[in-house]
């Protein structure tokens, strides 16, 4: 098990040197220490009818999140985003759902709510050396205020979570994210990799139905003026029902 901590940690160091962090870091870049709180809740339709298979295969989704920056001072950002899905098998499920984006400064210069429309597609499975957890995921971005033209956006997640034997019920939490707008419009002015959030921490199981993830995100933002890269504390609670 020590080895496999070793390579997970290896990994994250990997995965630092080859993010955007690492290959733009300018001198210019602005930062921010943030919070972030996130709680998401999945399940299955089951509970309608336990004798009926085909809607144990119908699955749901909750999420809310708070986002609080400029050094944690205010309430920048909120996220609800509910979803439905389909389990195709017993490692892969596809899903699409809504999300509802308010958003204030210093995330922008000028609030306002953001609406998504998103698909995806999530694989886990378990292995001898922890559980690995990929997910890609479409979204079509739409802010009112900003312009009438729909943003398109591509997320590719990579999780690893590695149990500590040493600590029943622990794992060591590793994970990268990147955004890749797909076209421009009135309020996304370029195409290409503008986002890249890198994660690692701890997580907790509670009991087979609830995790907990505590740890160190870092967020950068390519942006049209100076980049930004945000030192966040986040905190995530997992419900599985």
């Amino acid at each position: 098990m020590r080895q496999n901590i070793f390579t997970a940690l290896a990994l994250s160091g990997l995965i630092l040197l080859s993010s955007p962090v690492a290959a733009q870091e300018f001198a210019d870049d602005l930062s921010d220490f943030q919070t972030w709180g996130n709680i998401t809740a999945t399940g299955n339709f089951g509970f309608v009818n336990p004798d009926n298979p085909t809607l144990k295969k119908v699955l749901w989704w909750a999420e809310g999140q708070g986002r609080f920056g400029d050094n944690s001072s205010k309430f920048s950002q909120a996220l609800i985003r509910p979803g439905l899905g389909y389990k195709i098998n017993d490692t892969t499920s596809i899903w699409a759902g809504y999300a509802w984006a308010p958003t204030s400064t210093p995330f922008v210069s000028v609030p306002f709510d953001e609406q998504r429309v998103w698909q995806q597609l999530l694989w886990s499975d378990k292995f001898s050396f922890g559980k690995v957890t990929a997910r890609s995921r479409l979204e079509q971005r739409m802010a009112p205020r900003l312009g009438d033209d729909v943003g398109v956006r591509y997320r590719q997640l990579l999780k690893l979570a590695v149990p500590l034997t040493f600590a029943p019920g622990f794992s060591y939490i590793i994970q990268d994210e990147v955004f890749v707008a797909l076209n421009t419009n009135d309020w996304v002015s370029r195409r290409g990799m503008d986002n890249n959030r890198f994660f690692t921490g701890i997580g907790y199981a509670i009991n087979k139905n609830i995790t907990t993830e505590v740890g160190y995100m870092n967020h950068y933002v390519i942006r049209r003026g100076a980049n930004l890269m945000d030192h966040i504390l986040s905190a995530n609670l997992f419900l599985n029902f």
